[in-house]
């Protein structure tokens, strides 16, 4: 018999939440998501009675949590928003008997590990499912740069987060020569995540404008993501294709420095692009690893297109930590 639990994914700006259930170490269901501004509550715990509000006042004595940062140390506090957790208070103040509490990229991992083949889509490499043994690197450019790994070994897996954004970037022609020279302006040391992120496009749009002698018109990372998106700037449409050729760069060494089987790209980025993906440079730019391109060639790389990875990878971890 299967178990219902509330799910919750927190980042800086929503807080999303649904119930879940699960049986046997893995989620067999997922309700509709609600999502809250975190703007709107003075707090996780008055979020979380707002939710219970609309549930007809009655949760679920069990939690995971997916949270957008650092989940060790006393008390966690968020970038982008005022609400603190303290975990040992948690089954106090939300009347709970057991909770998780999971980085929001290793939930990604835990949703990449469980979520079915219908939930994926091919960006490059064989047309085969992820394998069920060995090594599926996860890849996630958003706010920052996320990266794990799920070690299979058929139904049992082990989802390890990393550090892994923070490896050195690597140019590979002159055009990514100068958006390395422009960060090296202000960074001495310039990470894959200064430039296969988010707001890593206002560098590689304003270092192409440069190249072409244009006059730089300051404009934040949504409004060149926008320009691009739509095709309504042909320089900011430049900046996304040269992303996703990063992007495939990036990914490439990723799995190659994690012996990965497998590499799904994951997050709301990822979705937004999906597209772009597709029709860029970004397939061949992941397997131009010299030696290795017919080891990278063989590798089925996907796009996770589950709507709440999030909330779903939450559930899941807190399934297998209480299987």
């Amino acid at each position: 018999m299967s178990e219902q639990i509330v799910t919750v994914d927190i980042g800086g700006t929503h807080a999303r939440f649904a119930l879940a259930g699960i049986e046997g170490g893995r989620v067999v269901s997922l309700g509709d998501a609600t999502t809250l501004h975190t703007s709107d509550h003075a707090s996780f715990q008055t979020a979380w009675q707002d939710f219970e509000h609309r549930q007809g006042g009655v949760l679920p004595r069990a939690v995971a949590i997916a949270i957008a940062g650092p989940t060790r140390g006393e008390v966690i506090r968020f970038t982008n928003n005022p609400w603190i957790i303290r975990p040992a208070l948690i089954g106090e103040k939300l009347n709970v008997d057991r909770f998780v509490l999971v980085n929001d990229f290793e939930a990604v991992g835990h949703a990449v590990a469980q979520a079915g083949e219908c939930h994926f889509e091919r960006l490059t490499g064989p047309e085969t499912p992820l394998p069920t043994t060995g090594t599926i690197s996860v890849i996630g450019p958003g706010t920052g740069l996320g990266v794990a790994y799920i070690r299979r070994d058929g139904d049992d897996y082990h989802v390890q987060a990393t550090e892994g954004g923070h490896i050195d970037f690597a140019p590979l022609d002159s055009i990514e020569d100068a958006i390395l020279a422009r960060l090296r302006k202000r960074h001495r040391r310039v990470s894959a995540e200064r430039i296969v992120s988010g707001p890593g496009i206002v560098d590689i749009y304003e270092t192409l404008a440069s190249i072409e002698g244009r006059a730089i018109t300051p404009l934040d990372d949504r409004e060149i993501w926008g320009r691009g998106m739509s095709g309504s700037d042909s320089l900011a449409a430049a900046a996304v294709d040269r992303f996703c050729l990063s992007l495939g760069s990036v990914a490439g060494d990723v799995a190659l420095a994690q012996g990965a089987s497998g590499v799904v790209i994951a997050g709301g980025l990822g979705l937004r692009i999906r597209d772009s993906l597709a029709r860029s440079g970004f397939p061949e730019r992941f397997v131009e690893k010299g030696r290795f391109e017919n080891f990278m060639a063989a590798i089925p790389v996907k796009l996770i297109t589950h709507p709440q990875p999030g909330l779903f990878g939450a559930a899941a971890a807190f399934a297998r930590r209480h299987a």
